[in-house]
């Protein structure tokens, strides 16, 4: 069983920074691919970014490429999303996720969660 538990979130004006961590517990999550996704009221769970455990190989959403990364410290069993320039249509619920299959853009083939961490951006 794998706990992930995000922090970092905040409120902030458009175009400020601001970095997500996911600290996993219960087990070593280096083997899992391990993935960003946010939510809005009244709207699916959207695919934000995502790292693979063999090769730390990324990828993101179009709507985020070139200002948000994703990265992990295996060594303190975090995940980290740096989001750069930031925009109001940001603005949401961001989870973490674990995947021990092949992860990538959908939200089903996430085993377990976090509670989210909510970014709210002003403009």
């Amino acid at each position: 069983q794998v706990q992930l538990v995000e922090s970092g979130g905040g409120v902030v004006q458009a175009g400020d920074s601001l970095r997500l961590s996911c600290t996993a517990s219960g087990q070593a999550v280096f083997t899992y691919n391990m993935g960003w996704f946010r939510q809005t009221p009244g709207k699916e769970r959207e695919f934000v970014a995502v790292i693979n455990w063999y090769n730390d190989r990324t990828n993101s959403a179009d709507s985020v490429k070139g200002r948000f990364t994703i990265s992990r410290d295996n060594a303190k069993n975090t995940v980290y999303l740096r989001m750069n320039s930031l925009k109001p249509e940001d603005t949401a619920i961001y989870y973490c996720a674990a995947s021990s299959g092949a992860g990538g853009f959908p939200p089903r083939e996430y085993e377990y969660w976090g509670q989210g961490t909510q970014v709210t951006v002003s403009s």
